[in-house]
């Protein structure tokens, strides 16, 4: 059964690292209902006065807003305080530069508050993610017809088949609380793309599922200094790998017959993971760069039998470590696997 005895429905945890410029617009698209918790982590900043924003909405909304102060840990280390503080039957992370759509926000109140009247225990409600290019004015939404039956509680052995680019992000996802911390899910500090360890290392403890089919996430792209800007992504390569390392060695795929789509699932994602990764060496093109996307296929060899094939069976995975014309081409591919994976355009 759900957790009744909250009377937080959702704790929205919002990450600030130097925010003040965009963080008012993302704190007050969560306002507006009382059984909702807003956790500010005020992640260090030193360069303008996001410290002080935050503890004006503390003070301004001391029922809902709470205020987290710590030194500089990066993303993870912010949504882990966020993880560990909550008090909601769910949570959901929102960065500080984007914002929830108003109508997909009541619509999603509305649906967690039904599942917690019928006392139904949803272990990941997913909803639409609306990817917003900034600079031109261009969108894309990343929706799961096909892949996950809406308006009903469902379990893995339900769930249809994802499409090349559908993937539950974090940004698509609202966890039950419980699941997180069960989970023993850790997120290291100070690393860049954690955001994909967060969504995956989970999904073992995750039972049941609701596909709530409306545009809730509005996610922000486009500015030079975003982790997903190319520029950046080709700079923090060793990163990729390295997150990559760590859904490899520290999740083991579920082998339960009745988790066959789970594990399938996972699988596929950590294989756009490896690809990305792979693709974005290749485009750097340097010795170490390439050497490091070598070093990726030598560490799934490493892998035990059953994961190892999961993996070879991805063309694209198999295709990241192929060389000369045929590899590049299917290098070249892998790269716009990685730009729909970090920035979804």
């Amino acid at each position: 059964m759900t957790d009744t005895t909250s009377p937080v429905t959702i704790s929205f945890v919002v990450p600030c690292f130097n925010s003040a410029g965009y963080m008012d617009r993302c704190i007050g698209s969560l306002l507006g209902a009382d059984d909702v918790e807003i956790i500010i982590v005020d992640d260090g900043s030193t360069l303008d006065d996001t410290a002080a924003k935050a503890d004006r909405w503390q003070a301004d909304h001391p029922d809902i807003v709470k205020v987290i102060h710590q030194t500089n840990k990066g993303h993870g280390g912010a949504v882990m305080a966020g993880v560990q503080a909550a008090q909601g039957v769910w949570l959901a992370v929102v960065d500080s530069d984007d914002r929830l759509d108003p109508d997909g926000l009541t619509a999603l109140l509305a649906r967690l508050r039904q599942l917690l009247r019928d006392g139904q225990q949803v272990d990941l409600v997913v909803a639409n993610c609306v990817f917003e290019h900034a600079p031109t004015g261009t969108s894309k939404t990343m929706r799961f017809h096909g892949a996950l039956p809406a308006n009903r509680v469902i379990r893995w052995d339900e769930t249809g088949t994802f499409g090349n680019w559908q993937h539950i992000t974090m940004h698509s996802a609202i966890f039950r609380t419980q699941v997180l911390r069960d989970s023993g899910m850790e997120l290291p500090e100070n690393l860049y793309y954690v955001d994909n360890i967060y969504v995956y290392a989970p999904l073992p403890y995750v039972k049941t599922l609701y596909y709530l089919p409306v545009d809730l996430y509005r996610y922000f792209i486009g500015r030079d200094d975003q982790s997903v800007n190319e520029a950046v992504l080709l700079r923090q390569l060793d990163q990729h790998i390295l997150v990559a390392r760590i859904m490899m060695d520290t999740v083991e795929l579920p082998t339960a017959p009745e988790d066959r789509k789970l594990a399938a699932y996972m699988a596929g994602f950590l294989g756009k993971v490896i690809t990305a990764s792979a693709a974005l060496a290749t485009v750097d093109g340097s010795p170490q760069a390439l050497a490091s996307r070598y070093a990726i296929w030598r560490h799934i060899d490493t892998l035990d039998k059953a994961f190892r094939t999961k993996l070879k069976r991805q063309v694209l995975v198999v295709g990241s470590n192929l060389p000369g014309a045929a590899g590049r081409a299917i290098a070249r591919t892998g790269y716009h696997v990685a730009r729909r994976i970090y920035r979804f355009m």
